[in-house]
């Protein structure tokens, strides 16, 4: 039990001072009032719904990239016989263990010479593969049994039709996980956005949110602190309303 709660401590703690700081802001007089003056100080100092727009549409067409390149990555791994198949997915796994900023240069370098520099399909483009993501649907789709798709395919049923109308319904949880994850990380993301961005219409929430600092970080902490909150509620949105398939998702195999 007491590590129960030195681990909840560690966890809630940052995020009660975070809300408590946000709401209590300083006043003229040097004294803490409850308030939400410093989310109105974060409305007034940037542009907040440019940012989220920004944000939402760069976080859903990635996760929704994800999803569909997860899935048809997967289920040819899983389900398709073809030359070198194996060694191409320990291609694809490896790529895992590269760090970001090593192939962020070139991938730059892509982008500008595609004319996308500055825009956010620059930030949507190169995020759309995902090796964890074709690996979690990949053990999917190896998990369900061939003679459904051997029956569909005795009564003429196509191989897109087995994948579309059989295997894929199936393998919901996995796809499940594959946008929440993606949701997370995408929404979360300040390293990308400030490589291929530079104009403020293009910046992405966190990115947007750093200005609330100030020159030499003389901004509000309450302030600050109030666009981190705002940030937050999308993800935690997402999170409840995708709880249960995620539970599912991750207890799939074992049920199977």
């Amino acid at each position: 039990m007491a590590v129960l709660g030195v681990a909840l401590v560690l966890t809630l703690g940052p995020v009660v001072w975070t809300l408590v700081t946000a709401l209590t802001p300083l006043d003229e007089t040097g004294h803490r009032r409850l308030g939400l003056a410093a989310f109105r100080d974060v409305f007034s100092q940037v542009d907040v719904l440019r940012l989220f727009w920004n944000s939402t549409l760069v976080t859903g067409l990635c996760a929704l990239g994800q999803m569909a390149t997860a899935a048809l990555a997967g289920y040819a791994f899983a389900r398709l016989r073809f030359r070198g198949s194996n060694l191409l997915f320990g291609v694809i796994l490896a790529t895992m263990m590269i760090p970001m900023q090593v192939t962020i240069v070139p991938v730059f370098m892509l982008i500008r010479g595609m004319g996308l520099a500055d825009t956010l399909l620059a930030l949507v483009l190169p995020a759309l593969p995902t090796a964890f993501g074709t690996f979690l649907m990949r053990q999917y789709f190896m998990g369900i049994p061939d003679s459904l798709g051997e029956a569909a395919q005795v009564d003429g049923a196509s191989p897109w039709r087995i994948f579309s109308r059989i295997y894929l319904p199936l393998a919901t949880p996995g796809l499940a996980i594959v946008g929440i994850l993606a949701f997370n990380a995408i929404w979360n993301e300040f390293f990308r956005p400030l490589i291929m961005t530079i104009s403020e219409d293009n910046f992405t929430l966190p990115l947007g949110l750093v200005s609330l600092q100030g020159r030499m970080g003389s901004g509000s902490m309450a302030t600050v602190l109030a666009g981190v909150v705002l940030s937050m509620v999308p993800a935690l949105v997402v999170f409840v309303l995708g709880q249960r398939p995620l539970r599912e998702g991750l207890t799939a195999g074992a049920v199977k």
